[in-house]
């Protein structure tokens, strides 16, 4: 690694990674891919052994999603509760996943369940992060009708991270979903303010409201290749950054 390489890499002191649930699943339908949570967690130890701080707030897409149960006839406060649980489940085994590359894990629950993992807070959350462990963020925000996205930005805010990283199935954010529309346009840089006026989807209007109340920069990448978090850290690769 060259200085310039370690000195663009130490920029972020504290981080947050957005990961959907299916990122988890790789190519399956539905649920856990091994090997895909293992790549993942590789590349979060990477991350960490750059000296940054790593939280990762997991969503539970792969199993259930709130809104799709909604949908479904499920109440939607109800289906949200379900959602969450969803994301203990991730969270979990990308703790397993990580703690098996080396690096030490804890999950905390925003739905306090004390058999399974610790709650939840403020204060436990930056004591491990502070030991050097990453912090694998669970039951998004703790109540119904918010996404795990706005559970990203809350907990970048209150946890004064420097950065929000949302990991996704494409290389940025575009002005259309590239998988419907070929002439969609990669945006290399946009403004919070840019994102909201053009209702880009890559998160809700509530989380880029949230970073940018509180002047967090976002990264948007892909996840589907090993490396990705680190390159993303690095300025390298493909990806869109959204600044205050």
């Amino acid at each position: 690694m060259t200085d310039s390489g370690q000195m663009r890499r130490s920029r972020w002191r504290r981080i947050v990674v957005k990961l959907s649930g299916e990122a988890l699943m790789g190519e399956l339908s539905h649920g856990l891919d091994a090997p895909t949570v293992t790549r993942i967690a590789a590349d979060l130890t990477n991350a960490a052994a750059l000296g940054v701080e790593v939280a990762v707030v997991v969503g539970g897409g792969n199993f259930f999603r709130g809104i799709a149960g909604a949908d479904k006839g499920i109440e939607r406060a109800r289906a949200d509760s379900i959602g969450m649980l969803a994301t203990v489940m991730n969270a979990l085994a990308l703790e397993y996943a990580i703690e098996k590359q080396g690096q030490t894990a804890r999950t905390l629950s925003a739905v306090p369940m004390p058999s399974l993992c610790e709650a939840y807070s403020r204060q436990a959350a930056l004591h491990h992060l502070g030991k050097g462990r990453i912090a694998v963020l669970a039951g998004g925000t703790g109540n119904p009708f918010f996404t795990t996205d706005t559970g990203a930005a809350l907990r970048g805010a209150e946890l004064s991270c420097d950065l929000i990283m949302k990991a996704t199935q494409v290389d940025g954010v575009y002005s259309a979903d590239p998988k419907l529309d070929p002439t969609a346009t990669r945006y290399e840089k946009l403004t919070h303010d840019e994102a909201i006026a053009k209702n880009l989807a890559v998160m809700d209007t509530a989380a880029f409201a949230l970073a940018r109340e509180n002047r967090i920069p976002i990264i948007v990448f892909s996840i589907r290749q090993p490396g990705a978090i680190s390159a993303a850290l690095e300025g390298k690769g493909k990806a869109t950054f959204v600044s205050p």
